[in-house]
């Protein structure tokens, strides 16, 4: 999959990208069915919230054979080796998820600002691609950008050590609303399948789910195989060593697995 220019210019102006509906109904079916299966794993790697509801499966890749193809999808490869110009390997894989009634806050933050901080990453030579397993809406918890932020480099910020799963250099309220003065505030929504692309240094944060509705979304955060983390201070499966690049797979690869799965399915029983 190839960026038209526009697309370069918009993320160039904007700092993301959205396309609803880029994977099929059941080709999200099939991630949908991995992340139950991998919450319901005991790992190191799955964090939960307060209450135990799943909130965060870290390197789902790894031990998932369907978040595996996903992160080498060519949907998702091809247009971030073209903004990055080049190959790029798996900073950080993530499956976040922001159950009913349950699902916590992400503050206000730039994930380059983590990764240079805590990781050494160089340069913002990295950025994001997600994939929405459920219907993102207004009402359960959707990701806020901050259009055009990522313009304004690495913005100064705090370590916060309690709010979120993990620690997060988060920014504060006056130096959002400065940013949000200026470009706005939006909340892209949309289907389950849809993907949002956005720059490493776009200011993002998403509030709590009170909704009756629950929402999953997985995060590739991928990094030019050149611009590689130099400090190995944070656990493997949260910031990872392997420099490889990724060599994308067949555009079918889900697809396979969801004819997979409707072959498993068992015929339906005869009427009486």
């Amino acid at each position: 999959m190839k960026l038209s220019e526009d697309e370069l210019r918009r993320f160039d102006e904007q700092g993301y990208l959205f396309f609803p509906g880029r994977f099929t109904p059941q080709e999200a079916g099939v991630l949908h069915r991995a992340a139950d299966e991998v919450y319901a794993l005991h790992r190191d790697e799955v964090w939960r919230e307060k209450s135990g509801a799943p909130r965060t499966a870290f390197a789902a890749h790894r031990y998932n054979e369907a978040f595996r193809r996903l992160g080498a999808h060519p949907r998702l490869i091809e247009p971030v080796m073209q903004i990055l110009g080049g190959p790029v390997y798996m900073h950080q894989y993530k499956v976040n998820a922001k159950a009913a009634f349950d699902g916590e806050v992400w503050q206000w933050h730039q994930d380059y600002g983590t990764w240079q901080r805590d990781d050494d990453m160089p340069e913002p030579r990295a950025m994001n691609i997600a994939v929405f397993l459920d219907e993102v809406t207004a009402a359960n918890g959707p990701l806020l950008f901050i259009p055009g932020s990522h313009r304004k480099g690495v913005v100064a910020a705090g370590h916060d050590l309690e709010t979120t799963s993990y620690p997060l250099w988060t920014l504060d309220r006056e130096t959002v609303k400065a940013l949000a003065d200026e470009g706005g505030c939006v909340a892209p929504t949309g289907p389950a399948g849809s993907v949002l692309m956005f720059s490493s240094l776009l200011v993002h944060a998403s509030p709590p789910n009170i909704s009756p509705f629950g929402r999953t979304i997985v995060y590739l955060s991928l990094n030019h195989v050149d611009n590689h983390i130099r400090r190995f201070q944070r656990k493997e499966w949260i910031a990872h060593r392997d420099f490889e690049a990724i060599r994308a797979l067949p555009d079918d690869c889900l697809s396979e697995l969801a004819g997979r799965a409707g072959m498993a399915e068992p015929a339906p029983a005869a009427a009486e």
